[in-house]
């Protein structure tokens, strides 16, 4: 007996065609929030590429220190709240080297950490004939080899091998330390290089460790391309940069002081500030937040300068018992319109906007484009996604008042494979003021 699948009624033969279909599931969710781009200045690692560290990782393996060593402060004040860590080297540096009979070792990657290692060659004790090569750093053994020459060495997690000529011979040392690694300068030109390998990545914000205004503007200019051309909705954070006057940009006024007496002022606090913004979620404002671990803040605003800096749309920290909170989860943007209106300085309103264009654009691109018929059916399926989008956005506090009826209209564009979305939502914000009213009999 014949069988099969059917698309129309039109079988000719006698037989079971049948169509094994799901039922329908909502492909709409909410977007993971958490990873933050770093482009840094370090002493170690791969440069000029991506490196991505999860929470929880062992960071030595590709930055060279442990994560509480002051090289990866920054790192460390990050990983408070990323989830994910999008590290970038900017600089290239140089490798430190060292010559021992007719053996070169070079680090494997340019920076200071490259002085900290050390090779030890010994004759086996059992036969003479081999040597034991030992890669030491900072006199911790990370590596060792059992060789008869040089061409028997394999480069390892911190040097490479090979020849100073054509004698391969090895020759015993006590040691032979590495010298003349240095971190190197860092131009606009890496940055430059940064901004074209992460916007291949996903990300939520960037966060630049930098006093340049003229590398600040680059950096506005482009997170403004990917919000308004590329319709990725992320944010960037600077130090005094308010004239950014740009929802996408935040702007860090002062920093912090940790409960070790470290001070990580309003150049270094963008990491963290950063890091918050990203993991924090739609629902989630970071104003009263206290920054992990932090006692005071390094520079005590006045309650006029704070209103000041509130108004010129700065992110300030505030000394509050014995901690320092976030006075008020906000971004650049100041120049209200009555189209766009002061919500839009508020970044959990910013993040509840972002979420929406983000993940819809994701849900239409992955499962619609190219799939659907753009026709009444068609669109529907597409309208139905997104109400049920809207709906969780309001079963979890980001938005209010979500009226599926005229909330969510989806029409045929002008051409014919262009569709139409008319979508209104109010963002919920967190409560910020309270207004006592004591009555006294």
């Amino acid at each position: 007996m014949p069988g099969g699948t059917w698309v129309t009624q039109n079988k000719d033969r006698a037989g079971v065609y049948t169509n094994f279909v799901s039922d329908p599931k909502s492909l709409s969710t909410l977007g993971d929030r958490g990873t933050v781009a770093l482009p840094l200045t370090l002493p170690w690692g791969a440069a000029k590429q991506i490196i991505t560290i999860n929470a929880g990782d062992d960071v030595s393996k590709v930055l060279g220190y442990d994560i509480t060593h002051a090289s990866l402060l920054l790192v460390k004040e990050a990983m408070k709240r990323a989830s994910k860590l999008l590290i970038y080297k900017l600089n290239e540096g140089t490798k430190a080297t060292a010559t021992s009979g007719n053996l070169v070792t070079t680090a494997k990657y340019g920076g200071v950490r490259g002085n900290d290692i050390t090779v030890v060659i010994q004759s086996d004790i059992d036969t003479p004939t081999i040597f034991n090569v030992r890669t030491l750093v900072e006199g911790r053994e990370v590596d060792t080899q059992k060789v008869a020459n040089i061409d028997g060495l394999v480069a390892n997690d911190w040097v490479t091998f090979k020849a100073s000529a054509t004698d391969k011979t090895l020759a015993a040392t006590a040691g032979a330390p590495l010298t003349g690694g240095a971190n190197g300068a860092v131009t606009n030109t890496d940055h430059s290089d940064f901004l074209v390998a992460v916007e291949t990545q996903s990300f939520n914000t960037i966060g630049v460790v930098s006093t340049d205004a003229t590398l600040k503007s680059i950096y506005v200019s482009f997170v403004k391309r990917l919000r308004e051309s590329e319709g990725r909705y992320v944010q960037v954070v600077l130090s005094d940069y308010p004239t950014a006057d740009y929802e996408g940009v935040i702007s860090a006024r002062n920093g912090v002081i940790l409960s070790d007496g470290t001070v990580i002022d309003k150049i270094n606090v963008v990491a963290w500030v950063a890091a918050a913004e990203a993991a924090a979620q739609v629902n989630q404002s970071l104003t009263y937040t206290a920054y992990d671990d932090a006692v005071d803040v390094d520079v005590r605003l006045t309650n006029s300068e704070t209103i000041i800096a509130l108004r010129n749309g700065e992110f300030v920290f505030t000394f509050s018992d014995d901690k320092a909170i976030v006075e008020k989860d906000i971004n650049t943007f100041r120049s209200y319109t009555p189209t766009k209106g002061k919500e839009r300085s508020k970044n959990r309103v910013i993040r509840v906007l972002d979420s929406i264009g983000n993940d819809l654009k994701k849900v239409f691109e992955k499962s619609y484009i190219g799939k659907v018929d753009n026709n009444a059916d068609g669109r529907n399926i597409f309208k139905k996604e997104g109400i049920k989008y809207m709906e969780l956005l309001q079963s979890i506090n980001a938005i209010e008042d979500f009226n599926p009826q005229t909330d969510f209209i989806v029409t045929a564009g002008e051409d014919k494979d262009a569709v139409l979305v008319d979508t209104g939502v109010k963002p919920v914000d967190a409560a910020e003021k309270i207004y006592l009213k004591v009555r006294v009999s």
